[in-house]
């Protein structure tokens, strides 16, 4: 193998097809993609934009590399995934790894044996290079945790990447790994995939294994992948869905499968297909406005593609989402039988993680809460599930009244929240307490630049639709943008910050860091002008001057060190050369000179 070629092959953006046909052509080994793939996670994950995305790393993945090249010279690939470094969030048990789920009580849980979804990997030749991070316990959307604190987005670095599989999420948007498991119970595999532009499914309930993942509701806890394009979404789920002893729900599901969800990808889907529209899971006030427009706007380029869009009303939704919730009646048993069958669980219970603390402050008033029942089958978890069945009749009936192939609404009503804020807006239920599938792939993004989700749920087993609902969108849709804060490397690392000098009343040094979006400058402020009333960074040109967006000095300021940490328009207008600071004076209150920012 051409050892230049090797030690130099680039995986961001690469799909699971490109990387298994670089590999067959001898471009690159599996060694060599896990080295890239640890060279991106050491570059983006812990410092620069610092994702942290990633819980642990697999000890011997570079070993494992080799015995899979090794295999391929001998016998050829086994399959699609063949030397494919995957990444898996850290509720699913790795024997070769620590399983936390999040949880600073579960940091030293080690797992006798792999989780099925993670053996079925294993088995297809995928590479599991390592843990992601998640909501603690898988118990929220945001992706706080007591064991690692806080993940982020990396198209905003000041949002969260949604959850509970975050870490998933934001590692296969940075392009850590070619694609990741997550778990969804409800919304944690599509929020997180509608806020980082990527493609995640919540199959039919008992299609894929939840043996060996931590349970947060055995009657609604779903294991599946997130990817960057429906084609890797559809390889990772034909290794990975099946029959398992281990799990009584899925018994049957060989009935039910398709032969292959890759091959049965086709193009063309969109057209004639009935898409209800549920208006009551579009938000109208004003923090809202801007995911429906999205999102509306999709559907109508669908409708011009030959779908037809019909508006349509759940009778009773609102109450039938409300009570149906089967999380708060079996959390605190799920997890004790989990714990249970764990000879060297540091914990037994909910009720230990809390008196001793082991959890962080943002979940303590939830899993309180959650600790409260003292038995599983009461009159109250009886109720929900009826009205789980309610909700799953009246859904049936909907789509059959109505001849609707799916229903359609934003995953999320909102933007991601800000970090350490809580989300609020989400459409999670609907598919969780029916068990019917749905997607979550890109509908757009916003004006900062982040990306919205939008979600068609089908009938029981309807993933092939779905998945060719998404494909046909993709050839569409806004396309694949990646995050501005993960670019490709430079000779193994993040690229370096780039300069500029300006000369204004006083000269300046600028550097701006592209992983970061943050603009620094530096000057000597005994060098500004008596009579100076503020210098700023301005968006626009010189005969079409924008609005001020930040301060580089202003009456009072000491320090000749300022930092900004730019916007998607802001980024924007840097790279087209429509990012200037100006000076204003006494004299000049309109301004008393202006440079462009143009960076070498």
């Amino acid at each position: 193998m051409n050892q230049v070629a090797q030690n130099t092959f680039e995986v961001f953006e690469k799909s699971i097809e490109e990387l298994q046909s670089a590999m067959a052509r001898g471009e690159v080994s599996c060694r060599g993609l896990v080295q890239a793939y640890l060279d991106r996670i050491a570059a983006y994950d812990q410092v620069g934009p610092a994702l942290n995305a990633i819980v642990t790393l697999s000890p011997d993945a570079l070993e494992q590399a080799d015995r899979l090249d090794r295999e391929r010279a001998a016998t050829g690939a086994r399959g699609p995934l063949h030397g494919i470094p995957v990444l898996v969030k850290d509720n699913y048990d790795t024997a070769d790894m620590p399983t936390s789920a999040g949880a600073l009580a579960l940091a030293t849980l080690r797992p006798r044996r792999d989780a099925a979804l993670v053996r079925n990997l294993r088995a297809a030749g995928a590479l599991i290079l390592g843990k992601t991070t998640l909501h603690e316990l898988a118990a929220g959307i945001t992706t706080t945790s007591s064991l690692t604190a806080c993940t982020r987005n990396p198209y905003h670095l000041e949002r969260v990447p949604g959850g509970s599989s975050g870490g998933s999420a934001a590692a296969v948007a940075a392009s850590f790994a070619a694609a990741a498991l997550g778990s969804d119970t409800c919304g944690s595999i599509r929020i997180p995939a509608a806020n980082q532009n990527l493609v995640g499914l919540r199959s039919s309930f008992g299609l894929s294994s939840r043996a060996g993942v931590i349970p947060l509701s055995w009657s609604q806890d779903v294991s599946g992948p997130l990817a960057r394009c429906v084609e890797d979404l559809a390889v990772m789920l034909d290794a990975t869905v099946g029959e398992d002893p281990d799990d009584s729900a899925t018994l049957g599901a060989a009935d039910v499968i398709a032969p292959s969800y890759r091959a049965a990808l086709k193009p063309g889907v969109l057209s004639g297909l009935r898409i209800g529209v549920l208006d009551a899971c579009f938000g109208n006030a004003l923090d809202e406005t801007e995911v429906t427009d999205t999102v509306r706007s999709a559907l109508r380029v669908m409708q011009s593609r030959g779908a037809t869009l019909v508006p349509v009303v759940l009778p009773d939704m609102d109450r039938l989402l409300a009570g149906s919730s089967a999380i708060a009646h079996e959390f605190k048993f799920d997890l004790a039988d989990y714990l249970a069958a764990q000879p060297g669980a540091p914990v037994r219970s909910l009720g230990e993680i809390l008196d001793h603390g082991l959890h962080h402050q943002a979940l303590d008033k939830l899993l309180r809460l959650r600790d409260q029942p003292t038995q599983r089958d009461t009159e109250a978890s009886r109720a929900a599930a009826a009205l789980r069945q309610t909700l799953r009749d009246a859904v049936q009936a909907l789509l059959d009244g109505q001849r609707l192939d799916v229903i359609a609404h934003p995953t999320l009503r909102r933007l991601p929240a800000r970090i350490g804020d809580v989300q609020v807006g989400q459409n999670c239920q609907l598919s969780a307490s029916t068990g019917f599938p749905a997607i979550c792939f890109p509908a757009g993004f916003s004006v900062e630049g982040v990306p919205i989700g939008m979600e068609f749920l089908g009938r029981a087993h309807a993933e092939t639709l779905l998945l060719n609902c998404a494909y046909d969108w993709q050839r569409l849709g806004p396309g694949r943008l990646a995050p501005f804060s993960t670019p490709p490397l430079v000779r193994g690392a993040a690229p370096g910050p780039r300069h500029a000098s300006l000369q204004l009343p006083l000269a300046i040094a600028i550097g701006y860091d592209s992983p970061t979006g943050i603009l620094a400058c530096d000057f000597d402020p005994q060098t500004v002008p008596t009579g100076t009333i503020a210098i700023t960074l301005q968006r626009g040109r010189p005969a079409a001057a924008g609005p001020v967006i930040g301060h580089l000095w202003r009456p009072g300021q000491r320090s000749g060190h300022v930092e900004l940490r730019l916007s998607a328009l802001d980024r924007q207008a840097l790279a087209s050369g429509e990012l200037f600071v100006q000076a204003y004076d006494l004299a000049h209150p309109l301004g008393a000179g202006q440079q462009p920012v143009r960076l070498g």
